[in-house]
């Protein structure tokens, strides 16, 4: 008498899910993403010395009038338009002159690509020091 052991084939899939892998690539994950994220903080981070300005909260305020100030290649400092040279004195004089108004101008800085941003910033300052809010830094479109 021959005896057969074969299983009967089953019409339904089977079901059954194996959660050992799934949880050891879980902490796989978890293990490179530990490793990796210290690294990709480091690689974004860069030091600079950025320009000093004095803490003074800046003023906004509402203005139809423009003035301009630029500053050249070698930071020398003009005022108006057509531009004259005035020295850092000068020109803190005459902001105290323009802040001392009812209604005071649009501020417009138009400095060298290759100046000092120092030199920027420490125009931005004495504005700010007088509640010259309203500033404008043009720029030249893309070329």
């Amino acid at each position: 008498m021959a005896r057969t052991f074969r299983r009967q084939r089953q019409a339904q899939p089977i079901a059954e899910l194996n959660l050992t892998n799934l949880i050891d690539l879980g902490f796989t994950l978890l293990i490179i993403f530990m490793i990796a994220t210290p690294l990709i903080n480091q690689e974004q981070s860069m030091k600079l010395n950025l320009p000093v300005t004095s803490r003074s909260p800046q003023t906004a305020s509402k203005d139809t009038k423009a003035q301009v100030i630029s500053i050249d290649q070698q930071g020398r400092y003009f005022w108006g338009n057509p531009p004259v040279a005035v020295t850092l004195t000068e020109l803190t004089s005459r902001l105290n002159a323009l802040a001392a108004q009812s209604s005071p101008p649009v501020i417009s800085i138009h400095a060298d690509a290759d100046v000092k941003y120092q030199k920027v910033m420490t125009v931005l300052d004495e504005l700010k020091k007088r509640g010259l809010g309203s500033i404008n830094l043009p720029s030249q479109p893309d070329r």
